[in-house]
């Protein structure tokens, strides 16, 4: 257990504990890196390679994999070892990396980002389980701050990085990008990360339910661009009902990919995941469409447009780093239950700054969402990971930045059956994209009071488990 003096922001950039916060800290900005650079290198490629009508699959088979990837990633690390796990699936990212810059046609261009989700999501979500092995519990959130900061920093470098090598060299130069910095991971995981091979049994990979997982993401992403709201409904429906169906297969299954209790409310484990789970959820549609609302309602360019979806992040970086120091287990329960409020504040402060026309309140709705994020996220995941049974830390672990994909995921679909229901496809006028615009902000409120209930219920399961241990 770590003294006051010890849990200091910089301790975790002291020699004891300054090689495993940059290895993890670089394990989260190939992955928040990687999506800013691809997101603004994609158009050029998809058009130089003639796959415009490919292009939204080059972001779902990145999303697909790279959910199957983290919810293996338990397993893999059981079998192989952190060390060895983390090796070979970054040199699967960088020959996803590689294939993708070097693409002559689409098919490579898919099977280089297939790879990159594959090797990625393995990497991030055994970067999150290294987290309570590494450093002791007081630090834990000054670790999940000092990641908040590379996430900003990919937010606002990414797309510069990106517009600048695409314009200046070429499309491939940003995923070359990519190369580079996974060399640099695998030089700090083999002198950081300890060699072993984890104690216990080990599991065999239950390759049908990853396939089915990768299915019904598939299945989610494949709604997200569809336009008739009918066919996108029925992909969310069936999306849906696999994962309860895997959810429910895996409890009473030998190889388990979630742990004891997962989505269960009245476990604190459960509880949490609901809300690791919801908040992208409620917050997709900003994700995915702000940009375009301040381009067309307010006549931005696409720079001042990116900069003001970029505050999001700096304030989630802001507040993350601001509480990381809250020593106090009922300050961190305060601090788990106030981050769903901050987000739908934030959700009803947008869709009136869109409603009024008032950018003030679009700005104030962005820093009450990264307040939200920032607040919470790390006394969350840390609760998670330190309430999970004995033996089933890695597979809590892991799935936090797994169950976050998949909340995006799925937020962004149900965003784009709202703001197709809402009438945006057929927009003719401002007026038109304002009012479906509205519409999207304002759905992601209910989402966030769900995720409001979660968390209340997370805290007083947790003080449950603490009143009994």
């Amino acid at each position: 257990m770590a003294t006051a003096s010890e849990a200091r922001w910089f301790t975790v950039l002291t020699p004891r504990y300054l090689g495993p916060t940059v290895t993890l800290c670089l394990g989260v900005a190939l992955l928040a890196f990687n999506g800013f650079l691809a997101a603004t290198a994609l158009p050029s490629a998809v058009v130089d390679l003639k796959g415009v009508a490919l292009m939204s699959w080059a972001t779902t088979v990145f999303l697909v994999f790279a959910i199957m990837g983290g919810t293996a990633a338990a397993i893999v690390k059981t079998r192989l070892g952190a060390r060895m796990a983390l090796l070979v699936a970054a040199l699967v990212f960088i020959a996803g990396s590689l294939l993708a810059a070097l693409a002559g046609g689409m098919p490579e261009l898919l099977v280089g980002r297939a790879l990159q989700g594959l090797g990625e999501g393995v990497v991030a979500a055994i970067c999150y389980a290294l987290i309570p092995e590494l450093y002791p519990s007081k630090l834990v959130p000054r670790v999940f701050g000092a990641e908040s900061v590379v996430w900003a920093l990919a937010a606002f470098g990414g797309p510069a990085l990106a517009g600048v090598l695409t314009e200046t060299i070429s499309w491939r130069a940003a995923f070359m990008v990519n190369i580079p910095l996974g060399l640099i991971f695998i030089a700090l995981t083999l002198m950081v990360v300890p060699r072993r091979v984890e104690a216990g049994n080990v599991d065999r990979l239950p390759m049908v339910r990853l396939v089915l997982i990768g299915a019904a993401i598939m299945a989610i992403s494949v709604a997200a661009v569809l336009r008739d709201p009918l066919p996108t409904a029925l992909c969310l429906a069936l999306a849906g009902a696999g994962l309860v169906a895997i959810v429910r297969r895996d409890a009473g299954a030998r190889e388990k990919l979630f742990p004891t209790g997962a989505f269960r409310l009245n476990d604190t484990v459960g509880a949490g995941l609901w809300v690791v789970l919801l908040m992208p959820v409620a917050q997709a549609g900003i994700a995915v469409y702000l940009v375009y609302a301040l381009q067309n309602l307010w006549d931005f360019g696409a720079t001042l447009a990116g900069a003001i979806n970029a505050v999001m992040a700096v304030a989630w970086s802001t507040m993350a780093i601001a509480i990381s120091g809250v020593a106090s287990v009922p300050g961190r329960h305060a601090l788990i239950r106030l981050g769903p409020v901050f987000l739908t504040a934030g959700l009803a402060a947008l869709a009136l700054g869109v409603a009024d026309q008032a950018l003030w309140l679009v700005i104030t709705g962005q820093v009450l969402l990264g307040f939200g994020f920032g607040a919470s996220w790390a006394y969350l995941s840390q609760t998670i990971m330190e309430s999970a049974r004995p033996g089933e830390r890695d597979r809590a672990s892991g799935l936090l930045p797994t169950i976050q994909s998949a909340g995006y995921g799925i937020g962004a679909a149900i965003a784009g059956l709202i703001a197709n229901m809402a009438g945006l496809a057929a927009a003719q006028t401002a007026g038109d994209i304002r009012a479906a615009m509205i519409v999207v902000f304002a759905s992601g409120i209910a989402i966030g009071i769900l995720a409001i209930l979660a968390a209340r219920i997370t805290v007083r399961n947790a003080r449950r488990l603490l009143a009994t241990a």
